[in-house]
Parts: structure tokens; C-alpha cells; sequence
């Protein structure tokens, strides 16, 4: 087992919701302020038969109008076609903008050899609130295709694959442990989205849950340890996955 993280460059982004790209050469924060610099980073784990998606990152394009993340995966070695599962951790558009592509006939998926999955509870709340955060166009994309697989709670996909409901971020956000014989990844989604969140204690106000996030990362982290699992870091800048240890000080990179 194997996983490599599908960088799409670094964005701010404020109350619009909107995704700003951020050349750090160039720009300053200082001159976005009240803005958040998060990396958008999709991951792609390959198990002996399986090859799977956390989560689809934007949906932006380059200059030839492909996908990035589908760039991305060719220069890892593979093809688009041959993703089978998309773990979504949630429904917000940074994390489902890559799950359709634009083509002549509209919205289409972009994977249609996948299945993908996430919470009932997290598409039913998508599609009755409105959200700047949701793009209903690419929601019911997914639902209408017949391959969205809308799970209840805690449980297994397959032996290699268990989810969980841990709240907090959005109020059914989940995360998804990955096993193949001793290795062990775990994706935290927007629940555990840096490491440095980790390492100190944080509440985001962006948060359905701030507190319930906090308290998660904890357990998260304790688990790992126990667990010897590599964290999957979605909106991490520097450190895209790792192994942690913990200190006096709580929490930190295993060197």
C-alpha cells in the first residue's frame, strides 16, 4: 500500500468562500486580510486492487481545460479511469469540486468507474440549507449518477476500509481509516486538516462544532500512536502526511 498526495497549490480564503490562489513568491497575507492560507490536497492511496480518492480537491482546470487532479494522478503513474472508491470526507465545495467534470452535456462524473461515498446525513443537510460552502449543481450530480453510496454512521466499506462520523467541521463530516496488512492511513478530512492543528491546541470559528473538532484531533492523535497510522493532512502546507510521536509538549512530527 502506497499513498501520494494530489497537491493543487496554496489558496486564502475568507467569509466569501471563495478560493484565492496564493503564489507565496508574490503575495503577501498581509494584504488579504481576515483570510485563511490553506494548501487544497486530494490523496491517492493505491491497495492491491483498489485505487482510492480522499476526497477531489477543486475542480479547477489548467490552460487546456483538464482537471488538475487528473494531471496530478497521471504524473503518478496512473490513469483517471482506474480510481474505484472516492472517500468523500464531506459535501464543501474545496473537497467535491474534482468529483464532476464540465463536458458539452454539463456535469458529468469525473470518475465514472468509481463509487463514491459519504453521509446521508451530510447530503441531506447539503441540499436543505443553503450554504456558500455547497454547490448544489455538483451535489446532485453525484446523486443522480447512481454511484454516491449514502452511509449511516460508523462502519465498514470493505475489510481494508472503516468510516466514522466525527462531526465537528460539518455536523456529519466523517473520517476513513485504510488498512493493508500492518500499514494503517488515516484521513481526517477537514476534522484533522493540518498537523499543526494538532500540535496545539485550536477552535476554528469556521467550525459547525469547533470544540467537538478539537477534542476529535486529540483522540485522533492518540490514536495514531497507538495505531502507528500515517495522518492524511488535506489543507497542509508543508507536511502533506506523517507519522507523529508525542512529547512534553504535546503532539509533534516523528523525525
Amino acid at each position: 500500500m502506497s499513498v501520494f498526495s494530489l497537491p493543487e497549490g496554496s489558496y486564502t480564503i475568507a467569509h466569501d468562500k471563495i478560493f484565492v490562489p496564493f503564489n507565496p513568491e508574490t503575495d503577501r497575507m498581509k494584504d488579504r486580510p481576515a483570510s485563511l492560507l490553506v494548501e487544497i490536497q486530494p490523496f491517492l492511496v493505491v491497495l492491491p486492487e483498489e485505487l482510492l480518492l480522499c476526497d477531489t480537491g477543486l475542480g479547477y482546470t489548467d490552460e487546456y481545460g483538464e482537471l488538475l487532479i487528473y494531471n496530478n494522478i497521471r504524473k503518478k503513474g496512473f490513469e483517471p479511469e482506474q480510481i474505484t472508491k472516492v472517500l468523500l470526507s464531506h459535501l464543501h465545495f474545496d473537497h467535491v469540486g474534482g468529483a464532476v467534470v464540465k463536458t458539452s452535456e454539463g456535469l458529468q462524473l469525473a470518475f465514472p468507474h468509481a463509487t463514491y461515498y459519504v453521509q446521508r446525513g451530510e447530503y441531506e443537510k447539503a441540499v436543505s440549507h443553503a450554504s456558500k460552502s455547497y454547490r448544489i449543481e455538483i451535489i446532485e450530480t453525484l446523486y443522480h449518477s447512481g454511484k454516491l453510496v449514502l452511509l449511516d454512521g460508523d462502519g465498514n466499506i470493505n475489510e481494508a476500509i472503516s468510516y466514522e462520523v466525527t462531526g465537528g467541521h460539518t455536523e456529519f463530516h466523517q473520517a476513513y481509516t485504510i488498512r493493508n496488512k500492518e500499514e494503517v492511513y488515516f484521513f481526517g478530512g477537514d476534522v484533522l486538516p493540518d498537523l499543526y492543528q494538532l500540535m496545539r491546541k485550536f477552535v476554528a470559528n469556521y467550525d459547525y462544532d469547533g470544540k467537538r473538532s478539537a477534542e476529535k484531533r486529540i483522540e485522533f492523535g492518540n490514536r495514531s500512536l497507538e495505531q502507528k497510522s500515517t495522518l492524511l493532512f488535506y489543507h497542509s502546507i508543508k507536511v502533506p502526511f506523517c507519522k507523529i510521536i508525542k512529547t512534553e509538549v504535546g503532539f509533534r512530527l516523528k523525525p
